[in-house]
């Protein structure tokens, strides 16, 4: 096969091959410049040895790279299931958060305008879904353990007083998390109400401080096309930054900023992926084999400096429903609600989770939705009560008070016309290792058990998850067992135990929960 070697060929080689920046120039014996120059610079022609050794590294590779290359050169069609090759082409010219993470890329790498769509078009075409989903197999071997250890090597030990989160709880045994956290964060007893929920909105949010290189723009670009390919859902709203954290008991201050969601997924939504590939090859929880934590979170003052870092994050809580006493189940008790996380989400795919979850970001009144509370009212309406009008993944936001009383759905009306039926709590806060998200963890509690007489057949997930599990708070060998399972995903796990030992505290005859002790590492 005789080829015309531009930067753009070269780069549709190295696509076809499936390698990084860094793996390409490796296999050729060249710098990792040369790599990247040719995709900034897609009609460069290559001096004449470099051609020789582009030619021999086609002239070897296998069968399959050969028919990747052959289609990326032609335009072929992408390697896609039936449908999804025109949505994914569909997305990469007419999606407005693909759009503006492409524009976002061009602007933050210095490429020119339109070089972030051809990255992007290139791997592409040259993925198979199929190892795609292999790889979601080999992901979800590792669990939640193993991220603890792996970022308790990378990270050490701070002086500072902060710690990883770990719980003692049943007879000698302990849970430990990947978030770091301070007793000043915890056992906050915070109710959610503008009384107590004070983060305020800055008036200007300085710069992200985000300069990408050439390794970063290139596991960007992959990130899109994963994306498209897959069908993850992505809006791009507004996202709320935290800048400064100021906790104490009964009251959650602070200031946050706001940024966009776009920036956020190419940049620290890479971290998370990036540990576990390497973990599933046993790499080390190192620089080398995490570079672009290196980049964006290397150690824990850079994890703490949120103000001066893209630290964006949520509130999630473990709800708790009362019920009446039951012929079959037995005392009144608390329904408490476990999600599996669907494969389709940003965060925490396939984990369990409390529910709700989600990040904190504004609808439409960006002062008053800096409370935590705006945010889990917010997902109660999505994660439980059916909203999808709420739910930007699903249609455009045109209301001007999505969240206005004469909105809401029938459960959330009854819930608040009467004062003592809704009680929401913030029981925790940390910063997630594993991304750097900040972590609201809280406890909702409907008290009143005509709630579940009324409504509970009408309690059902969203897309976000692909099941629901209820426990009982009366049963405390079973929650035991839940609280050991390694499929949670950490804030998860902060938010579950952090809960139950509020809630243990608050349930009066209603529970029979594990004592929980917590501890910082």
């Amino acid at each position: 096969m005789s080829i015309d070697w531009t930067g753009e060929t070269a780069s549709a080689l190295q696509s076809a091959m499936r390698l990084t920046h860094e793996a390409f120039a490796e296999r050729l014996g060249i710098g990792v410049r040369t790599v990247a120059s040719w995709h900034q610079k897609p009609d460069t022609k290559p001096r004449g040895d470099m051609k020789g050794i582009l030619d021999t590294a086609l002239e070897q590779a296998p069968d399959d790279v050969k028919a990747r290359f052959t289609k990326l050169i032609s335009g072929g069609p992408l390697d896609l299931p039936a449908g999804a090759a025109e949505d994914a082409e569909r997305r990469l010219t007419a999606d407005p958060t693909i759009v503006a993470a492409l524009n976002w890329l061009d602007a933050h790498t210095g490429w020119d305008p339109g070089t972030a769509r051809r990255e992007v078009a290139a791997r592409l075409v040259a993925l198979d879904i199929r190892d795609l989903h292999d790889r979601g197999v080999r992901r979800s071997s590792v669990n939640q353990r193993d991220t603890v250890r792996a970022l308790a090597d990378y990270y050490g030990t701070t002086t500072t007083g902060h710690g990883r989160y770990t719980a003692a709880f049943g007879p000698d045994t302990t849970a430990s998390t990947t978030v770091l956290t301070h007793p000043d964060w915890l056992d906050l007893d915070c109710p959610l109400f503008p009384k107590h929920d004070k983060l305020k909105l800055a008036g200007v949010t300085p710069g992200d401080n985000i300069t990408i290189d050439e390794a970063g723009a290139d596991r960007a670009a992959q990130r899109l096309a994963e994306a498209l390919a897959l069908g993850n859902r992505m809006v791009n709203m507004p996202l709320f930054r935290l800048l400064d954290v100021d906790m104490q008991k009964h009251q959650l201050a602070g200031a946050v900023g706001v940024t966009d969601f776009v920036g956020y997924v190419v940049t620290m939504d890479l971290l998370e992926g990036e540990l576990i590939d390497a973990l599933t090859t046993d790499k080390p929880a190192d620089a080398s084999s995490l570079p672009m934590r290196n980049a964006y979170l290397p150690d824990l003052s850079a994890v703490l400096n949120v103000g001066n870092r893209l630290c964006a994050g949520g509130a999630l809580a473990l709800t708790a429903i009362a019920r009446p006493a039951d012929a079959f189940r037995g005392e009144p008790d608390y329904l408490l609600l476990i999600q599996e996380r669907s494969g389709h989400v940003i965060n925490a795919a396939r984990r369990l989770a409390v529910i709700p979850k989600g990040f904190h970001q504004p609808l439409t009144d960006f002062r008053a939705d800096t409370q935590v509370g705006a945010t889990l009212r917010r997902e109660i309406e999505e994660e439980l009560f059916g909203r999808d009008d709420i739910d930007n993944t699903m249609s455009e936001q045109r209301h001007a008070d999505p969240m206005h009383p004469s909105r809401l759905s029938e459960p959330m009306r009854w819930l608040l016309a009467e004062p003592g039926r809704l009680r929401m709590e913030c029981t925790g806060f940390g910063l997630n290792l594993v991304s750097g998200n900040f972590e609201f963890a809280s406890l909702i509690v409907i008290e009143d058990e005509e709630f579940w007489n009324r409504f509970g057949g009408e309690v059902q997930a969203n897309w976000e998850a692909s099941r629901l599990h209820q426990y009982s708070s009366r049963d405390a060998e079973l929650l035991e067992e839940l609280i050991h399972d390694v499929a949670w995903s950490n804030e998860g796990l902060f938010a579950l135990l952090q809960g139950l030992r509020r809630l243990r505290e608050i349930g009066g005859d209603r529970v029979d929960l594990p004592w929980i002790e917590w501890e910082i590492e």
